[in-house]
């Protein structure tokens, strides 16, 4: 099988590659099969402290190598990124579950992030000409500094994509980064981390660690000087709350309840296709995935049944190839979780319209895409993040009780609209209360924007990853002004006197000419 495969040419590695002096081990366990994957080195807070001072130190160079020495080994990497995407999409498989087409999308979404980095980031870091409060007499720069070490953790369900998301600027920008790998994810990470060393990163400026989060985590908080975080809100807010002690800067991605309203104009089969890979890509493992799908009365019938049909044809398996569509959870908490919203929503008058049970037969992860109906507020599944492949689908008389329908959680980290007219969908997504809005797309089309910023709002996180702005997290920007000689400003009252009627001339006309 190729996780064996993977287990000997990547996980022989894990003692060079994780910072580790604890002398303990974790079993990593496979999802599609259960067997154990490999033995992974545990890290200590002490090895988080060394990792970050190591780190420190190889910044300087970094740093100092200049934007086009960084622009070269990114673009290289990005290269072995493709050579290399077999291996990865096996590390990402292997620890995952995913089918190779998710896993793919990794791939493709870290090179992607690898490029964009590469070639965009000196010219929106490079000093910047600024207008001064009293323009010939003094100017202004802003220039950008990296804020140091990043703190990166990333979570199991997407190994490749969050970390390339979060680690590549942070490099870009000419920082050092410590992350946090998951346990379940660390061959992924150190998959991807081994292709920029090889590119030219020097190895100790990117540090990898593992562990326990409240423990290991906590520790990278405490020694980086900005940290990135994705994973859940509860967490996300004692990560928000450490880090405010410190006077650091965080950017966070959590968690979500994604809303997809299919408008009464759609062809109801390509919208059911659609939104059956929205649902279920990943197995709803997926921070931006759909979890509620709000359908119009108009095309209701006819979508719903076109949904369950689409939904319960989907093809689960533990391939490494092309052939499946839906793939296995990947923690047995998943499968738990998963089970008990279906069992609890059934349990209080939800109707099952597909799915609903576990496969085993498949391998001990695996569970039936689910679509349920009359969900309603009692129950789990209604307002909980599921995490899992679990969406309840509701009907809506028209387009203001769809907004309301889909803004109703308190969440807001990404929605979708489906609709025929443009327009008319442009205006549902404008009255939705999320960091993201897709048209006739389930994620994808946000997702994979790299130039633009992806985030949430409500308690869906704060911060944004990618664009111009994601990259500004990791800088600390500077303002250097100088005065021109040109006129000698008031030191004196004497000296002000005649200055401030020529001050107010000056304004009057600033004004007038309206410049800012």
């Amino acid at each position: 099988m190729a996780g064996k495969m993977l287990s000997r040419s990547v996980a022989d590695d894990l003692d060079r590659d994780i910072r580790s002096s604890s002398g303990e081990r974790e079993a990593v366990l496979a999802p599609f099969t259960g067997e154990v994957l490999h033995e992974l080195p545990l890290s200590t807070p002490e090895d988080v402290v060394a990792a970050a001072a190591h780190a420190r130190l190889a910044q300087l160079a970094w740093w100092g190598a200049g934007f086009a020495h960084r622009r070269r080994v990114l673009l290289r990497a990005h290269d072995l990124l493709l050579e290399r995407r077999e291996l990865l999409l096996d590390a990402v498989q292997s620890e995952t579950g995913k089918t190779r087409g998710q896993a793919f999308e990794e791939v493709f979404q870290a090179a992607t992030v690898t490029r964009y980095h590469a070639v965009a980031a000196e010219s929106i870091l490079r000093p910047q000409r600024r207008r001064s409060g009293i323009p010939l007499v003094l100017r202004t720069t802003v220039d950008a500094r990296p804020k140091g070490v990043i703190g990166v953790i990333t979570p199991w369900n997407f190994p490749l994509s969050l970390a390339a998301m979060d680690v590549i600027p942070a490099l870009a920008a000419g920082n050092g980064v410590v992350q946090k790998a998951d346990n379940q994810g660390a061959l992924s990470i150190l998959a991807l981390r081994r292709a920029f060393i090889d590119a030219g990163v020097p190895a100790e400026l990117w540090q990898v660690v593992t562990g326990a989060g409240a423990v290991v985590g906590t520790a990278v908080t405490d020694n980086c000087d900005h940290v990135c975080f994705t994973g859940s809100t509860a967490t996300g807010r004692t990560v928000a709350v450490r880090a405010a002690e410190r006077l650091i800067g965080a950017s966070l991605e959590l968690g979500g309840k994604n809303p997809l309203v299919v408008l009464d104009d759609v062809d109801p089969k390509k919208a059911a296709a659609d939104a059956a890979y929205a649902c279920f890509s990943s197995m709803g493992q997926l921070c931006v995935s759909i979890e509620r799908v709000i359908v119009q009365r108009g095309v209701a019938d006819e979508f719903i049944e076109e949904f369950a049909s689409r939904v319960r044809s989907l093809t689960l398996g533990a391939a490494f190839d092309y052939t499946s569509d839906a793939g296995s959870l990947t923690l047995p908490s998943q499968l738990e979780n998963t089970r008990r919203h279906v069992a609890d929503a059934v349990a209080k008058g939800a109707t099952l319209l597909t799915g609903g049970r576990p496969r085993p037969e498949l391998g001990p992860l695996f569970y039936e895409p689910t679509v349920l109906t009359d969900v309603t507020p009692d129950m789990a599944c209604h307002s909980q993040e599921t995490f899992g492949p679990v969406v309840s689908v509701s009907i809506v008389e028209d387009d203001e009780e769809a907004i309301v329908a889909a803004n109703s959680s308190e969440y807001g980290l990404n929605a979708s609209v489906f609709g025929r007219s443009l327009r008319r969908a442009r205006r549902i997504a404008d009255g939705i209360d999320a960091g993201s809005v897709n048209i006739n797309e389930g994620y994808r089309a946000t997702f994979s924007a790299v130039d633009a910023p992806m985030g949430g709002v409500k308690n869906s996180g704060l911060g944004r990853r990618n664009g111009p702005e994601g990259l500004m997290r990791f800088v600390q920007q500077r303002t250097t002004a100088h005065a021109t000689g040109l006129l000698q400003l008031p030191r004196t009252g004497g000296e002000f006197a005649p200055m401030a009627g020529l001050m107010v001339t000056l304004l009057v006309a600033l004004r007038t000419l309206r410049i800012r």
